[in-house]
């Protein structure tokens, strides 16, 4: 499906960016561009790829940009095919101190994509979204949440025939840029405490080629306007310390510090009210778009009293692993088994 066409990974420098690229570069795809304003992070991965990948590298392409500058994303985005729409603010902490940066990129950065996407005639357009937007508390989960209404209500105002648009949400990454379990692994190096914040914290957990699947079923599968969800299992954070303990040095000190700025005890990926329309697709969930315009007189005279037989999905009601199998999920990424070679 992919077969001499142009992708674009906003956010490409990321943890996403660099997991669709191991991914699809010895596919046929035409061409992979990588968008994202860092410029050494653009700069070491072109040397990384360059000296991984001499025979398919030349598909790779770098754009120095924003997705809050609106022209700087309609210069990316001539000849292109699809887009995978990551770049955002993810960080919870950071989020809460400065709200309105994670509005310019996670709300108005998603609407300049979308708008020079739908003029450039893309294709396709996933977004990446989180657990987070669901019953939003924090700065962070609620301009994400803000994102999927921008989505949605874009979706509406263009013929999927020209572009579709749809959105993706999920849990937790293990390993990604930013993440607990390199933290984990640093803090045990450096003979510090792991720090935990809340035992019984519950997260979903997944890894990035999990996530890269979501991503591409809901690229096979999504009609425009949908929100695709991918059904996780989920773990307390004191497991999942114990598991990254008992890999990397058994018996290590876990210390409790503290709920940080805006962190929940439990995150949810389905809430209560989308499952009014939630479709059950096996490994996934996907809702669909209201699809009802601004006059609600009919359902004032008529009603829909449809609802489909669905209940909430967080994180505290999924499978919750225990920690062998934690250490089991974690020991099938490449970057635990790198880190634990380098461990003496």
């Amino acid at each position: 499906m992919f077969e001499n066409k142009t992708l674009l990974i906003t956010g490409g420098t990321g943890s996403f960016g660099n997991a669709v690229l191991n991914r699809f570069l010895d596919t046929d795809i035409a061409e992979i561009r990588i968008f994202s304003r860092d410029e050494k992070k653009q700069d070491d991965m072109r040397h990384e790829y360059q000296s991984r990948y001499p025979g398919q590298f030349e598909k790779i392409r770098f754009y120095i940009g924003d997705v809050r500058d609106l022209q700087s994303v309609k210069n990316a985005m001539h000849g292109v095919d699809y887009i995978f729409h990551a770049a955002a603010l993810k960080q919870v902490p950071s989020c809460e101190f400065f709200p309105l940066e994670a509005v310019k990129t996670n709300v108005i950065g998603t609407d300049n994509v979308l708008t020079a996407a739908i003029e450039a005639g893309v294709k396709k357009v996933i977004c990446l979204s989180t657990d987070k937007a669901a019953y939003p508390v924090n700065a962070m989960g609620t301009s994400k949440a803000m994102m999927e209404k921008v989505i949605v209500a874009k979706s509406r105002t263009v013929s999927p025939k020209q572009t579709s648009i749809c959105c993706t949400r999920y849990g937790n990454v293990m390993c990604s840029r930013g993440s607990v379990i390199p933290l984990f692994i640093e803090q045990i190096r450096q003979g510090q405490p792991m720090t935990v914040t809340e035992p019984t914290m519950t997260r979903f957990i997944m890894s990035l080629e999990e996530a890269v699947e979501l991503v591409i079923f809901a690229f096979q599968n999504a009609e425009s306007g949908d929100i695709m969800v991918q059904k996780a299992p989920a773990c307390t954070i004191e497991v999942l310390a114990q598991a990254v303990a008992e890999l990397f040095a058994p018996g290590h000190e876990i210390k409790v510090i503290g709920i940080r700025h805006g962190e929940k005890m439990y995150e949810t990926l389905l809430t209560n009210e989308e499952c009014a329309n939630a479709v059950d697709m096996g490994a996934f969930y996907r809702v669909p778009c209201d699809k009802r315009d601004l006059n609600y007189d009919n359902y004032f005279k008529n009603g829909n009293t449809e609802r489909t037989k669905l209940t909430e999905f967080n994180s505290s009601n999924t499978q919750l692993l225990d920690v062998e199998q934690v250490k089991e999920k974690l020991l099938e990424l490449s970057y635990i088994r790198e880190e634990l070679e380098k461990t003496p």
